[in-house]
């Protein structure tokens, strides 16, 4: 390693900051025009898509950004800075402009040394982002500075070696991001059919054709027109709605189970790896599992405080206790149902509708077990359960094998990452 020489970011960077955008022209209606903001940033770095804001004003040329520029989070609205300082890069689009909004810095180098791509996962390492955490300011709100960042000091490698280490890593990202594509098109799949069969009532009458549009027999219910002989239920009445047994602080460990709270789901069910894992022992774990159960696969967790309503389908590799008051526990499906109907049934907009209804709180929002228990539901015949759950149940298999794929080569890049910007683990030339 006596070739990697010992820099601070600010010989090698500038940091540019964002341009403030007036929030009277904010918009949630898709124009184009996307207004990033730390929110498109996954825990950990990387550009996160979707729940885009957009911009309807007029926009200063100086501010568009370009396909594969860099970006880092300024300003990091939680508690814990999960994104704080983290960077990530403009995709290519076809369909957006992307606006370099205040909060976020635009990072270019000023130095011959130094490779954009190396720079951009530098700013991903966990010394790095912890280095950032330890010297920020603010306790609701945490902010760094261009002049904080640019302290920051490392070993840098020749330019070659900085390339050769974007291009291993680079490569997992990119697997990583089309199986991620793949499973949200499967998910739409499957949104899609959930819709025309449940929310429609299109599916297949006996003949094959779409049951409503066909002449169907309709009639009323508290929840509108539904299918004749179809009912009105709860979700209690076809599935058990409960939660975990409580686990202190104190029972904390550095390794075995995992455990999870909101954040851990929230972060498993948009295809992240555990950016801050937290264990149990592996005979607490047991006791537990013994005496009260635990999560088994296509059974279904729901984030109830804070950020309410994520979901998630625990899979058969799963192996995870979780927190109570927290996470709400669906399980032991009757009549027919099973988590993947009640998974997309549960992202539905009419049931998003009742769990708004049914939260409470305003600082602290909550989704009670017995609110959620209580959310109303179409019961179908036992035959149109079992003709979706036949179909979908093979989307949601491939979707759980590249959601295994994503998790194994999220890890590999994790653990290659602090190795290979250390020189700790050297790419040979060939």
């Amino acid at each position: 390693m006596s070739e990697w020489e010992e820099a601070t970011l600010g010989e090698l960077i500038d940091i540019k900051h964002g341009y403030a955008f007036k929030g009277e022209y904010f918009t949630e209606t898709p124009n184009g025009n996307v207004l990033l903001t730390p929110r498109n940033f996954h825990i950990g770095g990387g550009f996160k898509d979707g729940k885009f804001k957009y911009y309807m004003g007029d926009i200063p040329e100086d501010y568009i950004l370009k396909s594969g520029d860099v970006i880092v989070t300024m300003t990091d609205l939680s508690k814990s800075g999960d994104t704080l300082g983290y960077s990530a890069r403009v995709p290519s689009s076809a369909d957006h402009r992307f606006l370099h909004n205040q909060r976020l810095g635009l990072v270019t180098t000023k130095s011959t040394k130094a490779d954009i791509n190396f720079i951009y996962w530098l700013l991903r390492t966990h010394h790095y982002q912890k280095t950032i955490v330890n010297s920020c300011s603010g306790s609701t709100v945490k902010h760094t500075s261009p002049s904080k960042i640019k302290d920051y000091v490392f070993l840098l490698p020749p330019i070659e070696e900085q390339q050769a280490i974007d291009a291993i890593l680079s490569y997992l990202d990119r697997k990583i991001s089309n199986l991620r594509k793949q499973n949200e098109t499967l998910e739409k799949i499957a949104q899609t059919l959930f819709k025309h069969w449940f929310i429609d009532f299109e599916f297949p009458n006996e003949d094959g054709k779409p049951y409503k549009s066909s002449g169907g027999a309709m009639e009323p219910s508290e929840l509108g027109e539904i299918p004749a002989v179809w009912r009105v239920g709860k979700l209690g009445n076809v599935a058990d709605v409960t939660s975990s047994k409580r686990i202190f602080r104190s029972e904390y460990v550095e390794s075995g189970i995992p455990f999870y709270r909101s954040k851990e789901i929230i972060e498993l069910s948009s295809g992240q790896g555990i950016s801050t894992p937290l264990y149990i022992s592996p005979e607490r774990f047991v006791e537990i599992k013994e005496k009260f159960g635990a999560p088994e696969a296509g059974e279904v967790l729901v984030t109830s405080v804070g950020t309410i309503g994520v979901i998630y389908i625990v899979t058969p590799e799963d192996k995870f206790y979780f927190k109570d008051g927290n996470l709400t526990w669906i399980k032991n499906f009757r009549d027919g149902f099973n988590g993947v109907f009640i998974y997309f049934w549960l992202k539905s907009d009419a049931t998003k509708i009742q769990i708004e209804k049914n939260t409470i709180g305003s600082t602290q929002r909550a989704l009670t077990i017995q609110a959620l228990g209580g959310l109303k539901l179409i019961i179908p015949l036992p035959q149109v359960l079992s003709d979706y759950r036949d179909f979908v149940g093979s989307v949601h298999n491939k979707k759980e094998i590249n959601t295994q794929q994503i998790r194994t080569l999220t890890q590999t890049r994790d653990v290659l990452l602090p190795k290979l910007m250390s020189g700790k683990l050297r790419i040979q030339e060939s």
